[in-house]
């Protein structure tokens, strides 16, 4: 096993950390590093990896290095550790949401192993994807780390190209706000139809988990799931209508779109 430094403790590094210890990763290969004692202890005493206050050490500990810091913190620490150290050997693994590869590299300043990863919020309960993107800097071990890592949360896409990382954005990073939207503006009607806050969170959440679950239990296309059960001239063909005449498929590529031009530009400026 390979040591693996986390630099941040905040909530997307501590998915992967507690992803990666129950799949069976040793703790003791493991470090965290955070500015605040009270994250990292936490985390230590729950899980039983190292800890420190000192990105430094954490980064000559390990093989890997997670950076899981904000995005305009990245430079920063990139900085500090290449210039600390000799990094040629170690694998760069950013989860941070709008930094660029190349904000990255010149930041290290020397030839280095970078993957790009782009999860979303699910990978905290560990059903989250994960798009990422590897250097030509990456080996095959370095390769398998990242895949290890992701898997740990959710289910991964390696991409072609960092593009495709907005891509990504578009369809998984932004998509869970998509689904909390329908299922908000359903709650919000449940209860003009006279059930209480908490039925009507409860009917919402439980028929949005059925819905997805009958999605990943069967093998047919989607569409043919929604024709199943809808009935010809009744109440769930007139509910269907009604989004239809409201253009609501277009409406979703619309925003899917916006989210990517958005995703697109925020890449751009990063660079």
């Amino acid at each position: 096993m390979t040591n693996i430094a986390f630099i941040g403790a905040g909530n997307m590094n501590s998915a992967i950390i507690s992803g990666l210890i129950k799949t069976g990763y040793a703790p003791s290969k493991v470090m965290v590093s955070n500015p605040s004692a009270e994250k990292r202890k936490l985390l230590s005493e729950e899980l039983g990896i190292l800890h420190t206050a000192d990105n430094l050490e954490a980064a000559n500990f390990a093989d890997t290095i997670v950076l899981g810091v904000k995005p305009h913190l990245i430079a920063e620490v990139c900085q500090k550790i290449s210039a600390a150290m000799d990094v040629s050997n170690k694998c760069f693994i950013s989860v941070a949401a709008g930094c660029s590869m190349n904000t990255i590299e010149k930041a290290l300043d020397q030839p280095c192993a970078i993957v790009r990863t782009m999860p979303n919020t699910p990978s905290q309960l560990g059903l989250g994807v994960t798009g990422l993107f590897a250097s030509k800097h990456v080996n095959q071990q370095q390769h398998d780390i990242a895949e290890q890592l992701m898997a740990a949360v959710g289910i991964t896409k390696w991409l072609a190209n960092e593009a495709e990382i907005d891509n990504i954005i578009a369809v998984s990073g932004s998509g869970p706000a998509y689904f909390f939207l329908f299922m908000e503006a359903m709650e919000k009607h449940a209860l003009a139809l006279g059930f209480s806050a908490e039925e009507s969170r409860q009917l919402v959440q439980q028929t949005a988990l059925g819905a997805a679950q009958m999605v990943v239990e069967n093998d047919l296309p989607i569409g043919q799931l929604r024709e199943n059960v809808t009935s010809k001239g009744g109440a769930t063909q007139a509910a269907l209508n009604t989004f239809a005449e409201g253009n609501l498929e277009q409406l979703v590529t619309k925003a899917m779109n916006s989210a990517l031009h958005r995703a697109q530009e925020m890449a751009q400026n990063n660079r």
